[in-house]
């Protein structure tokens, strides 16, 4: 007897639901058959995850992180949901799909929801999300090419630098200017200069700018 495969799908894209969705209904398992659900914002997603967790909890869940938030705007995206699904559903398995590609983004989502899959999609295509779900039913994780090899760089890194550091980095790099970094980073003004130097002597930058020390540590992969 094939054992059901409970799925539940939050995208906010209906024709990227209906492409995963058909990619998995084409998946040939013999011991599986697949029972897919769809959820297109954090209400719906919550809920359905919620009252499942309850009856039959699902098996896995294939998340979107860019998502139209709860109403109650208490869940504003994708990852709110994963760390829901770890607090009330932690047997369902997580594979996170996103358009995310920068190496901040990623490494807080594996730091924070630690998902038994992660996915760029410019990464995917129906083969890779097939691997992909039927590697995390069997023995997870699976991460697509563009994950990897953030894991891999970041292995060979002798840089180690704390999640301060890296939000500071990421602020600069998307152009915050250094006098508004406490509106976003919980340090004081001095806090963060002087970190800012301690990783302009990491980087061995010595120019006075951001300019050169955002592109050194694009280069070590930290954002």
């Amino acid at each position: 007897m094939k054992k059901d495969i409970k799925i539940l799908i939050v995208d906010d894209h209906p024709m990227i639901v209906e492409g995963y969705k058909n990619a998995i209904l084409s998946m040939n398992l013999e011991n599986y058959s697949f029972n897919i659900d769809i959820a297109d914002n954090c209400d719906n997603g919550f809920q359905k995850i919620k009252k499942s967790s309850v009856t039959h909890a699902y098996d896995l869940v294939l998340l979107d992180i860019k998502l139209p938030p709860s109403k109650n705007h208490k869940l504003l995206s994708g990852e709110d949901i994963g760390l829901k699904i770890k607090q009330i559903s932690p047997e369902t398995k997580i594979i996170i799909l996103t358009m995310f590609n920068n190496n901040f983004r990623i490494h807080n989502i594996l730091r924070n929801i630690d998902p038994e899959g992660l996915l760029i999609k410019s990464d995917v295509n129906s083969d890779e999300l097939i691997k992909a779900v039927e590697t995390v039913i069997a023995d997870p994780p699976y991460y697509s090419h563009t994950v990897t090899k953030l894991l891999r760089a970041q292995i060979t890194n002798d840089f180690i630098l704390d999640d301060m550091d890296r939000s500071i980095l990421y602020h600069l790099s998307i152009g915050t200017k250094t006098k508004d970094l406490p509106n976003y980073i919980p340090l004081s003004l001095a806090a963060i200069e002087k970190r800012k130097r301690s990783l302009k002597e990491i980087f061995d930058v010595s120019s006075e700018g951001d300019k050169a020390l955002i592109e050194k540590s694009k280069e070590k992969g930290f954002i």
